[in-house]
């Protein structure tokens, strides 16, 4: 069978980017933070005032042995992003094709109060979320879609070192999953001749071919937190969550030809001749021997460490101020290995992103006589791409967060939680094309403008026995 292209390597081995880069609106990078309606309500400042439930295993797990007999938290916070891009030359807008994404929380402690010790275990997700853009989308050879699903599960011991301090973490299982799409310009690819089919009279951004990357994979870390009671009106706390490298070994790459209906209006030498039709000229490379047929991927990635730091204050009657530091290791996600079972399409792409921080800041204030909590936040975030990476995979960039809730008794055992937030970004310039080389600059890259923002409706219900 007759060869007639040499795919581009970056059509192909960009797909494996999107595994690390199905991107959040919810927190600096692939981040998120909505773990307990408590806390979104609060701004997420609830590591050194955590709130009176087992969802602490992950905010602060040294907390546990603050509350009493079994505790069980669970929920979901539902994440609505609307996200667009602005192209420069044309003023174009193409709306991002987001479905809402639902994310899970499900936390059990137990703590006898003549105990020192309390124990628990907590499922959570502080990775994840999907990218997608519409068919016609211009990025979409960069990312059509990208889904990452990663759930931490860890089971967590605390221990109270004396009346007013404790400690408290354990250690962490990951699970990953990834599905990811993106579309294959046939006018970039090489014909044997070396000239390319956009020489041939094909079109900027010519479909030819839907490329799908699926895998899962496993990994393992820790988290540590410890609290305290420096005073009766201030606490204290910190916490910090280990990195988790998933290496991606064993993932599957698949191509689909889509048909352009084109036939070739120029002519080189055979078979490239004028009247051919090109889909007939590309389907030898999905079938074996070609280079669009299924194989191995390998990649890896780093959902970076976390460290955040807080105190609270309870002076005021009925009032609960709190304010936390976060910092997030992005800065660890600065290059991204890929590796195909055809060797010759190997590459590593380049990300170069930074470490961020975030200033979090809530309140509660509790109802007297049934219970019953009003509760606000703020949280400010910087952005963890440069100029240079902001793209259709991951259109990061800096956001604040504006948060409430309640916390609502039904009975004397049972509490329903629900908080809500809006996420608001200022926009940042762009590209949809990848990066080749780190001579780029955000100058020469960038086309338009990408804006984000989302809505999220979190709610969790409580109980203790």
């Amino acid at each position: 069978m007759m060869r007639v292209l040499r795919v581009s390597r970056y059509c192909l081995t960009t797909i494996s980017a999107l595994a690390i880069a199905a991107p959040s609106v919810s927190a600096q990078g692939f981040g998120l933070s909505e773990i307990g309606s408590c806390a979104v309500a609060r701004g997420f400042a609830t590591t050194g005032s955590p709130c009176k439930d087992a969802s602490t295993i992950f905010w602060n797990p040294a907390a546990p042995t603050t509350l009493s007999g079994w505790n069980v938290t669970a929920g979901a916070a539902a994440i609505a992003i609307k996200g667009k891009f602005t192209q420069d030359t044309t003023g174009r807008v193409w709306d991002a094709d987001e479905p809402t994404s639902i994310v899970p929380h499900l936390f059990l402690t137990y703590h006898r109060p003549s105990s020192k010790a309390a124990w628990g275990i907590g499922a959570y997700v502080p990775y994840g979320l999907t990218s997608q853009w519409t068919d016609d989308f211009p990025g979409r050879f960069n990312a059509k879609k990208a889904s990452l699903q990663t759930i931490y599960v860890q089971p967590n011991f605390a221990w109270q070192v004396t009346p007013q301090w404790s400690i408290g973490g354990g250690p962490i299982m990951g699970f990953s999953t990834v599905e990811l799409i993106q579309g294959v310009d046939l006018s970039t690819q090489v014909t044997p001749t070396g000239a390319t089919f956009a020489q041939l009279g094909i079109a900027k951004n010519t479909e030819f071919a839907r490329a799908r990357l699926k895998g899962s994979t496993t990994a393992f870390g820790a988290q540590i937190g410890v609290l305290g009671q420096v005073s009766p009106a201030w606490t204290v706390g910190a916490r910090f969550l280990t990195p988790l490298q998933f290496k991606y070994d064993d993932a599957d790459a698949t191509f689909t030809q889509i048909p352009t209906g084109l036939v070739l209006g120029g002519t080189i030498q055979a078979p490239f001749t004028a009247g051919t039709p090109v889909d007939a000229l590309v389907a030898g490379q999905f079938q074996a021997g070609g280079k669009l047929v299924s194989q191995k991927v390998s990649t890896k990635i780093t959902h970076p460490a976390q460290i955040q730091a807080g105190a609270g204050y309870s002076g005021y009657k009925n009032w609960l101020l709190s304010v936390d530091y976060a910092w997030v290791g992005w800065k660890r996600f600065d290059v991204l290995p890929v590796n195909f079972a055809d060797t010759t399409l190997s590459k590593t792409l380049i990300e170069s992103y930074n470490n961020t921080s975030a200033i979090r800041l809530g309140a509660e204030y509790t109802v007297p006589g049934n219970g019953l909590k009003l509760r606000g936040g703020f949280m400010g975030v910087a952005s963890a791409a440069p100029p240079e990476t902001v793209t259709p995979l991951l259109p990061e960039q800096d956001r604040n967060y504006y948060t409430l809730g309640a916390g609502i008794p039904l009975m004397s055992r049972w509490v329903v939680d629900a908080g809500y937030a809006y996420v608001h970004t200022p926009g940042a310039r762009g590209r949809i094309v990848e990066r080749s080389s780190t001579t780029q600059t955000a100058a020469q890259l960038n086309t338009g403008v990408y804006g984000l923002s989302a809505n999220v409706f979190s709610v969790t219900l409580k109980a203790s026995f």
